[in-house]
């Protein structure tokens, strides 16, 4: 009873303040109403301080400083990893994602899991349904391996063990499938996790989980047309709504911003492409539910940074949401909105040059041995994608004639590593798609020179490795740039180079993926940087922009 008067004063409150009085004019009716409201709120709060609306709820904010458009990735990294898994969690974190969507089932003994479907399907393909086992049972079984085998022995997450894996990194959606509303508050509250969840559900649920936790959890429900706008959410004690990404529009958005209540747009399905992303932004949404959260948060950052401080280059495509060197690979690298992609080319056993990074097949096809051992025949037919996960089983590896075709017209610009094709051969390739003016070619300054004599229109890239080398370098092969080991980056190694009109790329890999590093980089003026965590290298431009200082705004009158 208390916290339904309360709720419901909350909103009446609410009216008053923004001029929803009914048939009252407000100037006749606002000053007693907001004395009334006040006095009679400050009474419950002082009595019931737990049973407090939730308007402006304090959410812990996992990246600093926040972003003002957040993601929520739907079971979590779901496309690179078995979704609703560590797994999938973890590679939000890496990327730097607010939040994950993950879905909570009861087991047989009354434990939390995190399951979307009442059934569970393990790496075998034996069903097993959720509520007929327990927890013990559910956790020795293989929730990886059915969607790739490098995640075999990925297994069941407890709510336990996902709160602990996400404390202080990363915040959670908890979608009510199938749970105790008792146990689930008590379960979040000991995990210290109150300011790190948003729990969706049904209404009624909802209240009850508010109930037991005091008022100390962010609630969510669905906001339909039809319902108030923020009367829904403030008469059931909501911290925010989910909104369907077509139904949200700038008006409903600032009607829950004004009373405290964030809004969620949901971009799943058909939703889920760049046209809903940017209404979504644009209308005001605080978080965005997507299938895709590498692609939002690109999106949402190139909206605010037309000029860029630095290039990108991917790493054999966008290989950290694909497999690499392979068209789903340079579809995603577009995708993300990058400068340049970055692939290996080799030969079959018959001279048909393919897409390929090592030399053998073993690590990212279903293939095995060298690959220059194999007729192009054999080599097309094996699968490309299976090792990165079961839903890329189809894809092949692509022909260097294959991939270039398919770039004729893009945006994206070639960077093209000669692994292993004659310089004669790469060039008609090149020039056969009328690829020439957008590529530039790494491999060694001997290859270069040959090259340059074939086609000198082609830009040329050698590795540079030590800085005495540079001016040898320069007078040898003409380059377009240099591709300097990071170890030897300097301020006044680029600008030597930037003196000689040389530009400067570098490959960011392993252990200098750090937003330090780019940083760093950037203020020396760098002009490319290739990388394998694109999210990672746009976080590092975001927090340069942000430090920019501001115009003044315009004297008012």
């Amino acid at each position: 009873m208390i916290p339904m008067v309360l709720l419901n004063l909350q909103r009446f409150f609410y009216m008053r303040t923004n001029g929803n009085c009914g048939s009252r004019p407000v100037s006749q009716s606002r000053g007693v109403d907001i004395s009334i409201c006040a006095v009679v709120l400050l009474g419950w709060l002082a009595v019931c301080p737990g049973l407090a609306g939730a308007a402006g709820f304090p959410f812990f904010e996992p990246v600093q400083p926040p972003r003002a458009v957040q993601v929520m990735a739907h079971r979590g990294a779901s496309g690179q990893a078995p979704e609703n898994t560590r797994a999938a969690l973890n590679q939000c974190i890496e990327d730097g994602i607010e939040w994950a969507e993950v879905d909570l089932r009861l087991t047989r003994d009354g434990r939390h899991v995190l399951c979307h479907d009442a059934v569970f399907t393990d790496g075998a393909g034996k069903p097993w349904t959720v509520r007929d086992h327990t927890l013990a049972e559910l956790l020795q079984l293989d929730a990886g391996s059915g969607f790739a085998p490098h995640f075999a022995g990925e297994k069941v997450l407890s709510l336990g063990d996902c709160l602990a894996v996400c404390m202080k990194r990363l915040n959670l959606y908890l979608d009510c499938k199938d749970v105790n509303p008792e146990q689930l508050a008590r379960e979040i509250l000991e995990g210290g996790m109150e300011t790190q969840v948003v729990v969706y559900g049904e209404v009624e649920e909802l209240r009850r989980i508010r109930q037991v936790s005091g008022g100390k959890l962010a609630l969510m429900a669905k906001w339909r047309p039809g319902m108030d706008v923020p009367g829904f959410a403030l008469t059931n004690g909501l911290a925010a709504v989910e909104i369907d990404a077509p139904n949200l529009t700038s008006s409903i958005r600032e009607s829950f911003k004004k009373a405290g209540i964030k809004v969620q747009a949901k971009v799943l399905a058909e939703w889920d492409k760049p046209e809903v992303w940017e209404r979504s932004i644009s209308a005001g949404a605080d978080w965005l539910q997507t299938d895709l959260p590498e692609e939002v948060m690109a999106h949402a950052l190139w909206r605010r940074i037309p000029r860029r401080p630095v290039e990108i280059s991917l790493h054999r495509g966008a290989g950290r949401y694909a497999p690499e060197n392979t068209m789903p690979a340079f579809t995603k690298a577009a995708r993300l909105g990058v400068n340049y992609v970055e692939f290996d080319v080799r030969a079959s056993l018959d001279g048909t040059f393919f897409l390929l990074h090592d030399s053998r097949l073993d690590r990212t096809t279903d293939g095995s041995g060298p690959m220059d051992k194999l007729p192009a025949e054999a080599i097309r037919k094996l699968s490309a994608g299976i090792k990165f996960g079961k839903p890329f089983a189809p894809v092949s590896i692509p022909s260097l004639d294959e991939f270039l075709a398919s770039m004729v017209g893009a945006r994206e610009q070639l960077y093209l590593d000669a692994k292993a094709i004659p310089p004669e051969a790469l060039a008609a390739a090149l020039k056969r798609h009328d690829l020439v003016a957008r590529t530039v070619v790494y491999q060694s300054p001997e290859y270069l020179a040959r090259l340059k004599a074939i086609d000198p229109r082609i830009r040329r890239l050698p590795p540079l490795g030590k800085a005495g080398d540079l001016d040898g370098l320069l007078a040898a092969v003409e380059p377009y740039a240099v591709d300097v080991d990071w170890r030897i980056l300097s301020k006044d190694l680029i600008a030597r180079c930037h003196a000689g009109g040389i530009k400067v790329f570098s490959d960011a890999l392993d252990e200098n993926e750090q937003i330090k590093e780019y940083s760093k980089a950037m203020d020396w003026g760098i002009d490319l940087i290739q990388t394998d965590h694109p999210l990672r290298v746009m976080r590092a431009i975001e927090l340069r922009e942000d430090r920019k200082p501001q115009p003044p705004e315009p004297l008012r009158p």
